[in-house]
């Protein structure tokens, strides 16, 4: 384990309180408190680290992203911010041209946003990706994971024709002749995703490890990442083990995807249960889906879309597969967190919870996302103590379109930030990574501006639900070890505790809150360990 001290720091402490220096041994916190403090408790040998009056937090925690596909989209086509689809195109052509793929290599990206495009606003269908690409079967992921595109190629590998029945809680689209369009939304897109070669263990490992470099970047110390799914689940933990064991620059909290009891019960009949492993890395919670995204109008609403009643979403699970799902996990002692993005969903989970919940939560259920609410709807978290995993960043777009999805009365009690708290919710930070980016500066300035990264609107976007900067970056450290029970080790920068700190360019308590964009991570420290210095 590694040790060192930090001295001549702002070392946040909690809201309003700030030590100079902070003693770190065998990967523990010794001592805070001034710079004679924590030398004198410093073991020889130990590192120092003069901070020169910067700000030293806990190590952020996103407490909900994809850690492997963050480094999978780090290493394919990648056409997140595109503008137009005349762009999209010309960065996949050109990842051809310079990569040079093996004959029937299946070729996939992600990132594309219609919302976005300038020359043409619609989703990507066959007929656009095969302007890119005819000898190569191609995938293009919206944003929001929900919906993707295929090209013509890939449909008829897939063995995809008008014939094809649709899959339950999925849909792909068809044109007027039947002919499906090369749009798949929700689990449909496991139709064409499934050409994809199951990668090896080497290979995850090494995407894995992209993504980690890629994080500490961003004084990012634990995240809470789904990548356990029904398929590959063995070797995605075997690389994991194999990261962890040899030197770890991450801690992990495994969410884990099965929509089904019987993948669920062999996944928990190998002793995969939440809280197994070790503090570098965890099993978490049952992660489950029953709706889909705003963006993709997936989200499973009450009332239909202002912008297209003819649909209220997806429903990816039911209330009674919900409720199985839901109590098989409880009655194994297993946490459970399952994305809700629509009022529907979201009441559907609070439910589903009711029937495990007694005013109390002990095994910390929670609903991730929970953007749609009303007022009462948020008020329903605080009856059973149910956990909200929010992600501020998302405001970034879907403010641009959220009043024209739901209408304004609906949009004005959204993304309840600042009630939640108010309430005594038990909120944490992430970013669903990589739908946005890790940037943890970019999340807290629009939890605590509630503007997008263009600094509009003026004046903040239903300001009432701003955060101040102690409880944006309490969400992002305390609240997010508390989603997994590791609130007495984690999440705060006191004897004890792991240590794991990020050192900040600037003052993010005092400085002018646009000025949260310009902030950069100067160093990251795990467990006693610089794992990133700029």
């Amino acid at each position: 384990m590694d040790s060192c001290v930090i001295v001549n720091g702002k070392v946040y402490l909690e809201r309003e309180k700030f030590a100079q220096a902070v003693c770190i041994e065998n990967g523990v916190i010794t001592a805070v408190g001034t710079n004679e403090e924590c030398r004198a408790a410093a073991p020889a040998g130990a590192r120092e680290y003069d901070a020169q009056g910067r700000t030293v937090v806990p190590g952020f925690n996103d407490s909900h992203m994809h850690l492997y596909f963050v480094g999978e989209n780090l290493e394919s086509i990648d056409v997140h911010g595109c503008t137009s689809m005349a762009q999209v195109k010309k960065i996949a052509r050109d990842f051809i041209a310079r990569t040079k793929p093996a004959p029937g290599t299946f070729l996939h990206g992600s990132g594309w946003n219609q919302d976005y495009f300038t020359d043409e606003a619609r989703m990507m269908d066959r007929h656009d990706l095969d302007e890119i690409t005819t000898e190569y079967p191609l995938v293009l992921e919206r944003a929001c994971g929900h919906a993707v595109s295929a090209n013509s190629l890939a449909i008829e590998m897939a063995g995809i024709t008008k014939d094809t029945p649709q899959p339950e809680g999925a849909h792909f689209d068809v044109d007027e002749n039947g002919e499906p369009t090369g749009i798949f939304r929700e689990t449909a897109a496991n139709m064409v995703m499934d050409l994809r070669r199951e990668p090896t263990v080497e290979e995850i490992e090494h995407t894995l490890k992209t993504a980690m470099a890629h994080a500490a970047q961003w004084g990012i110390t634990s995240v809470q990442t789904m990548d356990v799914r029904p398929t590959g689940w063995r070797e995605t933990l075997q690389a994991y083990e194999n990261i962890q064991t040899s030197h770890p620059t991450l801690r992990v909290y495994h969410q884990c995807n099965f929509m089904d009891p019987a993948s669920y019960q062999a996944f928990l009949d190998e002793g995969h249960k939440t809280g197994a492993g070790d503090s570098y890395n965890k099993i978490g919670p049952l992660k489950l889906f029953v709706d889909g995204s705003l963006g993709a109008r997936t989200a499973t609403m009450r009332a239909p879309y202002a912008d297209d009643p003819s649909t209220q979403g997806i429903q990816t699970l039911t209330q009674e597969q919900t409720d199985a799902m839901v109590q098989l996990a409880d009655k194994n002692g297993c946490q459970v967190a399952v994305h809700a993005i629509g009022d529907a969903a979201i009441e559907q989970v609070l439910d589903s919870y009711d029937t495990v919940c007694d005013g109390q939560n002990p095994h910390r259920h929670g609903v991730v996302h929970c953007q749609i609410t009303d007022a009462p709807l948020v008020k329903r978290f605080t009856e059973n103590d149910i956990l909200a995993y929010i992600q501020p960043i998302f405001l970034h777009y879907d403010m641009t379109v959220l009043e024209s999805r739901v209408g304004r009365e609906l949009a004005s009690t959204s993304y309840a930030f600042h009630t939640m708290n108010q309430l005594g919710i038990h909120t944490s930070f992430g970013t669903d990574s990589p739908v946005e980016d890790l940037n943890t500066m970019n999340n807290l300035y629009c939890a605590v501006a509630r503007k997008n990264l263009d600094k509009k609107p003026e004046g903040g976007f239903y300001p009432s639900e701003c955060m101040d900067i102690y409880e944006a970056v309490d969400g992002y450290t305390a609240g997010s070890a508390y989603a997994s029970f590791e609130e007495g080790v984690k999440g705060r920068i006191k004897p004890g505790y792991y240590g794991d700190l990020a050192i900040l360019s600037q003052d993010i308590f005092t400085i002018p809150t646009d000025e949260l964009l310009t902030t950069v991570v100067d160093a990251t420290v795990l467990g006693g360990e610089f794992v990133y210095e700029r």
